[in-house]
């Protein structure tokens, strides 16, 4: 059994409810927690399990 423990940008968007474009410029402002792979930008699931849990961390300007 293969688990995968990161997700796309894309998938991240669909599961926030945001749109692809929101989501990326999110990454661009290290306000949506992706790891860089090359040229390919994953989201690790428990770092978007903590986001959703303290969002205050992830706001513009609260110094992350």
């Amino acid at each position: 059994m293969n688990i995968r423990e990161t997700i796309g940008v894309t998938e991240a968007a669909k599961q926030l409810g945001i749109s692809r474009g929101l989501a990326y410029r999110l990454a661009n402002e290290s306000r949506l927690p992706v790891l860089r792979l090359g040229k390919r930008l994953v989201v690790p699931k428990l770092a978007l399990e903590r986001m959703l849990r303290e969002p205050e961390r992830w706001r513009k300007g609260s110094g992350k």
